[in-house]
């Protein structure tokens, strides 16, 4: 009996180390069934059960044409490219040689139940989702997970010409992970001579261990591993090809040594698993113990009133009062802090008081929002009031170099604080908007069109890439900034509300905000809410970074409506005179007329009152691309071009 009692412990224990410790269950050849979705084997992604809902991870790809180069890696794979070249110590120009395994960067994001790394891709006639999982992507995605990404579109009848969503498999650590050391999970693509004991060996010197790597993936030591699967390893150090191992193929092993006999070497490893086993029981039955609380709180609130999301899920039927506002903040539950805490970052007040100097004026930027110092790196720190979770869920979820990226929140007597990656340059507005003397702050042609292909490509994710697809609704020069390099990231989300998935589907509302000028006319008028709210506030944006002043200041200069204006503009005799009369006097013609009437073509386009007729921002964001690339060849053949003065440098 005592025996018994024994062997029940020990295996008590394992159950608990192997629910603490490991990570996702590995996904073999059922990846390749693609008419079953296998949802409970992780086909579909991996699991969103850790601790931060978004990680810097990294995902590895063997260079195959015409995917070999830095630049055509990264567009497919949604990687920044300059990343890219530094992991894998390479130019940006680089041509990778055939089959050599480079490092990706990417920014991995809880999306509903799983983990991934979102990005389009665009199909050719023929194509298969099975192709594009094993063949174009070596195994990043599974057809399960594309199908499931692209339901309105048929998988059996791929025409060419689409653009789909996929999911690629990233993964962030475990708590326990985080404890052991490890704080960077990478998705290997295992081919078909790979064992796991080699991949370990392959990466040691970044911590990789490899019975760490099998319980990551609750895996056995005699568990097969198949190619065209993704294999999660723990990393205690960021990877970088220098430190990575070649792959031994002819070299036999050294012999062992002898005489002299080692000692156990799992004697020691079995107390810290045991430990480990012991205090991830304890923090289970303690989290147990909090969701039973939580659901309880929970059940007793919605006896009482209607929870955030009831409501927003429905139309709002009037239009909140001041007095509504201003007591939102003490709407603030214990669910939405909760919620809140299990998916970002949380700080101390202490660490933001530390960061800002006890919010020193010194550090204010601009309204409640200061520049602070957190572990070294640069960090907005805005005050704000109200519930802010919904905002919160939503950059939590997105992953992309053009979105303005959170770091964390902090709750404080009433107030939430969020944490923000810092733009260096600061709003869009100071750069175009009153520049003054002419040797005042300047942004050239081709910056303000890279700038404007940067903010439609952050619109377009938000659009077309989220689940489900997300409106900003508060487009502005002023929710613009601009990191060192000057390219454009989107910011305040405050406003932003999901939107329906097909295309000219809209929702409706009682409930208008927004900043009068960026404004659609069905959406100030009647309430419709749709993604092309976001393409009207774009065209309103392309016009301000043309012209160097605000709509307003625009109207009342030229005293004619946006659709004026810009028939002025389009038209065959004497529109590139009036536009070069509108254009901003600080790029003293140092521009391509030609291209600036193309640019006004679109937005005249993105003005459409009918927003049917409007274009997407996929679209956009491809005219955008062509004209971006014109510029770069204008410029370089003009000499006279205008430098940006010392500030941009």
């Amino acid at each position: 009996m005592g025996s018994f009692k024994f062997h029940f412990f020990v295996a008590s224990l394992f159950c608990f180390f192997s629910l603490i410790a490991s990570q996702q269950p590995y996904t073999g050849p059922t990846t390749a069934d693609c008419d079953i979705p296998h949802n409970s084997t992780g086909n579909l992604g991996y699991f969103c059960n850790t601790p931060n809902r978004s990680c810097q991870s990294f995902l590895t790809f063997r260079s195959r044409s015409p995917f070999n180069s830095v630049s055509s890696i990264s567009a497919l794979l949604g990687s920044d490219p300059s990343e890219i070249s530094r992991v894998n110590s390479v130019d940006a120009s680089a041509i990778f040689p055939p089959e050599k395994l480079v490092l990706v960067p990417t920014r991995c994001s809880c999306s509903g139940q799983f983990l991934q790394a979102n990005v389009s891709f665009t199909t050719q006639r023929g194509d298969t989702y099975l192709e594009i999982a094993n063949d174009t992507l070596q195994g990043l995605s599974t057809c399960q997970s594309l199908i499931a990404q692209n339901p309105n579109l048929n998988a059996t009848s791929i025409k060419g010409g689409e653009r789909i969503r996929v999911p690629l498999r990233c993964a962030c650590p475990t708590k326990n992970q985080t404890d052991m050391g490890f704080n960077y999970l990478l998705s290997y693509l295992i081919l078909f001579d790979d064992i796991v004991s080699g991949i370990a060996e392959r990466f040691e010197s970044f911590g990789a261990d490899n019975g760490i790597i099998l319980a990551a993936n609750e895996l056995g030591e005699e568990s097969n591993i198949n190619p065209f699967t993704t294999l999660l390893i723990p990393l205690k150090t960021e990877p970088s090809s220098s430190g990575m191992k070649e792959p031994s193929l002819s070299s036999p092993p050294p012999p062992p040594p002898s005489p002299a006999t080692p000692p156990p070497p799992s004697s020691k490893k079995t107390w810290v698993y045991v430990v480990v086993a012991v205090v991830g029981g304890v923090v289970l039955a303690a989290a147990i113990g909090g969701v039973v609380f939580f659901v309880c709180v929970r059940k007793k609130k919605k006896k009482t009133e209607y929870s955030a999301t009831e409501i927003d899920s429905f139309t709002s039927y009037e239009k909140p009062s001041e007095k509504k506002m201003d007591g939102e903040s003490s709407s603030i539950t214990l669910e939405s802090i909760s919620s809140i805490a299990q998916s970002v970052k949380v700080y101390s007040f202490k660490e933001l008081q530390a960061a800002t100097d006890n919010f020193n004026s010194t550090h204010l930027i601009k309204g409640s929002v200061y520049h602070g110092t957190i572990n070294g790196d640069s960090a907005a720190i805005k005050k704000m009031n109200g519930d802010v979770s919904k905002q919160v869920n939503l950059l939590n979820k997105t992953n992309h170099s053009n979105l303005i990226r959170l770091s964390g929140v902090c709750f404080d007597e009433g107030h939430w604080y969020l944490v923000y990656e810092y733009a260096a340059k600061g709003p869009l507005s100071d750069w175009i908007v009153s520049n003054g003397s002419k040797n005042d702050r300047f942004l050239s042609w081709t910056q303000r069109i890279q700038i404007a292909v940067d903010v439609a490509t952050g619109l377009n994710y938000l659009h077309s890439f989220t689940n489900p697809p997300h409106v900003h609704k508060d487009l502005k020069m002023d929710n613009i900034l601009l990191d060192s390099d000057f390219r454009g990231k989107i910011s305040n989300f405050s406003l932003a509300r999901s939107a329906g998935w097909e295309e000219g589907e809209f929702t409706l509302t009682m409930h208008i905000v927004g900043t009068r000028g960026y404004m659609a006319p069905e959406y100030l008028e009647n309430g419709l809410v749709s993604t092309k709210l976001d393409v009207y506030s774009f065209g309103v944006l392309m016009i301000e970074m043309l012209t160097g002043k605000e709509v307003s200041e625009l109207y009342r200069e030229e005293n004619l409506q946006l659709g004026d204006v810009l028939k002025k503009v389009l038209d065959e005799e004497d529109g590139k005179e009036y536009l070069s009369h509108l254009m901003d006097s600080s790029l003293e013609g140092n521009f391509s007329i030609e291209l600036a009437i193309l640019v006004m073509s679109i937005v005249d386009k993105c003005l459409n009152k009918d927003p049917s007729q409007r274009p997407s921002m996929d679209e956009i964001v491809q005219s955008l691309g062509r004209i971006l690339s014109s510029s770069v060849s204008w410029e370089l053949s003009n000499t006279s071009v205008r430098q940006p003065n010392s500030e941009q440098s």
